[in-house]
């Protein structure tokens, strides 16, 4: 029937046309630019307009950029040179500041000889959270992950190495009064005896039990004061500190604002509603000048961990708010399901509702990381030498006074690096996690 068809039709066809090359406005560069530059009249008047200036911006800096001075010991020194090799009216950059100081804008006023120990806190801290950030790491790795955090203050900081271990004893103890005690006085008071009873130690009991512990071992490296720690390394320390601290604490009164307990919901409520409703630069003041007021008589409590326990607070506060956002953009049936399956609150949380939560939440709690960090360079006004502080420090020398480009790129584009990495490992974490189309 079907050969009956085709010898009776004229259209149906026989042989088939050979193949032949597309349009060339349909292939290659020239597709590329007529659907991404020219795809109509409003799009190639901004594609124009752009070109232009970009090439004015470029016209303008690559030169001065690129014929910069590195070779120089003070700005007078690099003008000379300036006007031997281009003449006095070259505007050239003057990069030598930075070969010259370098240092100071990373380290701060840190010893020379112990850059290693920084370096080596900064290696181990990438270590040590490689297996939480990438698949395929060494899950043994995650001893290093929960010691890190001590490793890292010992080696920059210096001093006795009871001190850290000491301090984490304390959180050993609240792990040990939140398992087991949940079985003796319930899962409420468990959940307050964490936090009562470590605090308790630290303040009471851990000073002494250093002392005793260094008295029969004094086991220690040379102790550097917070005053000498400022740059890069002082905006690393503030911003790692408070990222890896605000996640946990913000997800603790994500969930408290949610709870049906009215005293930890109203507590929850209050603390992100008072925090998020006053400027980080108020809470540093606040850290700075009045938090002494309320300790006791002759407590020497140091500037940046004060400076650290307030930006932590402020994170957290707007990270309980992202989360939260997480936690209302899942549907009903995730929490009635896991009901179903006959789980806790805190096996419903910890297996279903949280890692929904916090997938949906990527976008902005990567934004809040970016935001704090970047933010550190606000302990300037409260007397910490961040990199904006050393580069006033550096302006107000004799030889380097007048100069402020060369160093405010190089402070914008370390801060750009660090930012943009943070951002490129968001997309990928939620490429991979991109389950619902699969």
């Amino acid at each position: 029937m079907s050969d009956v068809h085709a010898q009776t039709v004229s259209y149906v066809r026989e042989t088939m046309l050979p193949e032949a090359e597309p349009p060339v406005t349909e292939r290659g560069a020239i597709k590329w630019l007529r659907e991404n530059l020219f795809s109509s009249w409003l799009n190639a008047i901004l594609t124009i307009l752009s070109l232009y200036v970009i090439y004015y911006v470029l016209s303008h800096t690559l030169g001065w950029m690129l014929y910069g001075i590195w070779d120089a010991g003070s700005l007078t020194e690099c003008r000379e040179i300036r006007n031997e090799l281009y003449g006095e009216d070259a505007s050239v950059a003057c990069w030598a500041v930075l070969a010259d100081r370098w240092d100071q804008l990373l380290f701060g006023f840190y010893p020379q000889d112990l850059y290693w120990r920084p370096v080596a806190a900064l290696l181990v801290f990438f270590v040590a959270v490689s297996p939480i950030l990438f698949e395929g790491v060494p899950r043994k790795l995650f001893y290093l992950t929960a010691t890190a955090p001590f490793i890292c203050f010992w080696l920059i900081w210096g001093g006795t190495i009871w001190g850290p271990i000491v301090v984490a004893l304390g959180f050993v103890i609240a792990g040990a009064v939140f398992r087991y005690g949940a079985e003796v006085v319930g899962p409420l008071l468990a959940i307050i005896g964490a936090f009562v009873v470590p605090i308790l130690y630290w303040l009471l009991l851990a000073g002494p039990l250093t002392a005793i512990l260094n008295s029969i071992a004094p086991i220690g490296m040379q102790y550097v004061s917070s005053d000498e720690i400022g740059g890069f390394m002082l905006a690393f320390i503030i911003g790692i500190t408070g990222i890896i601290l605000s996640f946990p604490l913000g997800i603790l009164l994500a969930l408290g604002r949610q709870s049906d307990l009215f005293i930890i919901n109203k507590t929850c409520v209050t603390f992100i509603e008072v925090i998020r409703g006053v400027p980080l630069i108020v809470w540093l003041f606040t850290a700075s000048l009045l938090l002494n007021y309320f300790l006791p008589p002759g407590t020497n409590f140091d500037l940046l961990l004060r400076v650290i326990i307030m930006v932590t607070f402020f994170a957290s506060a707007y990270m309980a708010e992202v989360i939260r956002g997480g936690l209302a953009a899942l549907p009903r049936g995730q929490y009635e399901g896991a009901d179903s399956l006959g789980l806790n609150y805190w096996q419903s949380m910890q297996l279903i509702i949280l890692p929904q939560a916090l997938k949906i939440s990527i976008p902005g709690i990567v934004n809040t990381f970016i935001g704090l960090f970047k933010d550190t360079t606000l302990v300037v006004f409260v007397g910490l030498s961040d990199p904006i502080g050393f580069s006033n420090l550096i302006r107000a020398t004799t030889d380097w006074n007048g100069i402020y480009w060369e160093l405010f790129i190089f402070i914008g584009l370390c801060f750009f690096i660090c930012c943009f990495s943070m951002s490129k490992y968001s997309q990928f974490l939620e490429r991979k996690l991109r389950t619902e189309h699969r």
